[in-house]
């Protein structure tokens, strides 16, 4: 009986302490500007998701404790606060890639309950449709529009980092190789800046990395970028005007075109990796993802900048 109790009362005292972490951690949040809205329909990471216009979207994704992927899709109205259940993916899939292209959101690659995919689904609004496949089947990569095109980067298949960089054009329904990453990479983020695409952090075997690549589209040609200071994976980025916002667990870098240099910013409420972030109506949203107790979250967190 004694040990019963004594069990008891380490359980209600781990509850205590977390919900103290917990409180203690949403008032810091709280003034640093981070608030929660409206979360999402269910808890999930490794979201496929992508900005259009005002509007995020985010699709499949898995629960974490079991792996099992999962084929919900649905749209948050940032002007409303408001998340809105939609057609689910045809089929469940997990740690895809998204972009959009005008009115249409692409879901590419990914593993499904079959295994890794190379299939391509288009949402225009009212239903499906499937695309031309990726060249390969890949997971853990990227996706970044330009102009009609989309750029798929790097991943992981086979038990191996990817190097190749794929261009799907959405007009003709096309894919072509475009110049490889410097180095193989996966669980990186990208985005563009100044016209280029910068690929932030990243995994490379058990390195976490802080290296940046940046490839100048128009030329095919690679270059380093200003290192982070501290290394970042499965995390989130988005373009603020001049500055790159970067999001992974407690670490939030900011980089300053101005000065060329990166910075901290102040810590999120919530700690997650294989997170979402964007920027939308003058304020940065970070979507899903893990939390560091390995447990999947539907939050989602905004910062007014």
């Amino acid at each position: 009986m004694r040990l019963a109790l004594g069990a008891a009362a380490a359980v209600v005292g781990a509850f205590v302490l977390f919900f103290t972490l917990a409180a203690d951690g949403a008032e810091t949040a709280e003034a640093a500007g981070w608030e929660q809205v409206a979360s999402l329909s269910q808890r999930r990471s490794y979201i496929a998701s992508a900005q259009l216009g005002e509007q995020i979207f985010a699709a499949g994704g898995m629960v974490g404790e079991t792996g099992r992927p999962l084929a919900v899709f649905t749209r948050y109205d940032a002007k409303r606060d408001e998340w809105t259940v939609l057609p689910q993916l045809p089929v469940a899939t997990r740690a895809a890639a998204a972009a959009g292209v005008g009115d249409t959101l692409y879901v590419i690659g990914g593993t499904t309950p079959a295994g890794n995919t190379d299939a391509v689904w288009a949402w225009d609004g009212r239903s499906w449709s499937e695309r031309a496949q990726l060249p390969s089947a890949r997971f853990n990569h990227a996706a970044i529009t330009v102009g009609t095109e989309i750029y798929v980067l790097g991943g992981f298949r086979e038990g191996q980092e990817l190097r190749d960089v794929l261009v799907y054009d959405t007009v003709a329904d096309t894919w072509r190789a475009s110049t490889p990453l410097p180095r193989a990479n996966h669980a990186f983020d990208v985005v563009v800046f100044g016209g280029e695409l910068w690929v932030i952090g990243g995994r490379r075997g058990e390195e976490v990395l802080r290296e940046v690549q940046i490839l100048d589209p128009r030329t095919g040609r690679w270059r380093s970028g200003p290192a982070m200071p501290k290394p970042m994976e499965l995390l989130g980025a988005a373009v603020v005007g001049e500055e790159i916002h970067a999001v992974w667990e407690s670490t939030y870098q900011i980089y300053d075109a101005g000065s060329g240099t990166w910075r901290d910013g102040p810590r999120p409420g919530v700690t997650r990796h294989a997170l979402q972030t964007f920027y939308v109506g003058g304020a940065l949203y970070t979507v899903g993802g893990c939390t560091t107790a390995l447990r999947d979250s539907p939050i989602v967190e905004r910062r007014r900048l």
